[in-house]
């Protein structure tokens, strides 16, 4: 039993040991300066409450998901963090939009429609949009970075690492993720801070996927390397 509790011991430390590993990395990694922090599809339309994706967002608000994002918009907004948030729309008429897969005509028939200019594509509550944030917004595809401004802005602004949170789990946070990593930067996905369904999908495809190409987190971890405080004006 000695022997048992030792190596128990042993290798709690070592837990221990690769935790405060990851904290010194993402410390050392997520630099105000060299960091922009990416909100994907948080808008009404598709997490408020009257949005287009009911189960969608029921799973956005009760695994906390929107909470966290929300949380680590306004402690970048504090650090001094860049922050962009990328919007899906669609044109009242449909031109430019994809209809060559089963999710994108079976959007054009829901109830509520991303809309330009609509209230379906504001940043969703509890979010909050500070004057110098970026919002880019798309009006095909799949992906909030492939096709996009997203890239170009990166890079004029020095990005090196790009969190990515928000929803879906399902289909544009892997496409925010690969796309970044084959534009080559270094992706962290606070686990708790993105949202999809059914509520099973989620940590699987996290473990089973990103986990291979980006630094996988929480949002508590991400904003405990985020501590200056820098004031800043709310749009």
């Amino acid at each position: 039993m000695t022997g048992d509790s030792e190596e128990d011991t042993v290798r709690q430390e070592d837990t221990v040991r690769q935790r405060e590993r990851l904290r010194e990395r993402l410390r050392e990694q997520l630099t105000p300066d060299e960091t922009v922090l990416l909100t994907v599809e948080c808008q009404e339309g598709v997490v408020g409450e009257d949005g287009a994706l009911p189960e969608l967002a029921a799973a956005a608000r009760s695994t906390g998901a929107l909470r966290n994002v929300a949380r680590l918009v306004a402690a970048a907004h504090e650090a001094g963090v860049q922050v962009l948030h990328a919007v899906a729309e669609r044109r009242p008429d449909g031109r430019g939009a994809n209809r060559n897969a089963r999710l994108f005509r079976a959007a054009a028939r829901l109830p509520v429609q991303q809309h330009s200019g609509s209230a379906a594509v504001r940043v969703a509550a509890p979010i909050e949009v500070a004057e110098q944030d970026l919002v880019v917004r798309r009006l095909h595809g799949l992906s909030p970075i492939a096709g996009t401004d997203v890239d170009a802005l990166l890079r004029n602004l020095g990005c090196l690492n790009l969190v990515v949170t928000g929803v879906s789990a399902n289909v544009a946070i892997p496409n925010a993720v690969f796309d970044a990593v084959n534009l080559g930067y270094t992706v962290v996905v606070p686990g708790d801070a993105i949202a999809g369904v059914p509520a099973d999908y989620p940590p699987a495809m996290i473990r089973h996927t990103l986990a291979l190409v980006a630094t996988v987190t929480t949002t508590d971890e991400v904003l405990g390397c985020w501590k200056t405080p820098r004031r800043v004006s709310r749009a």
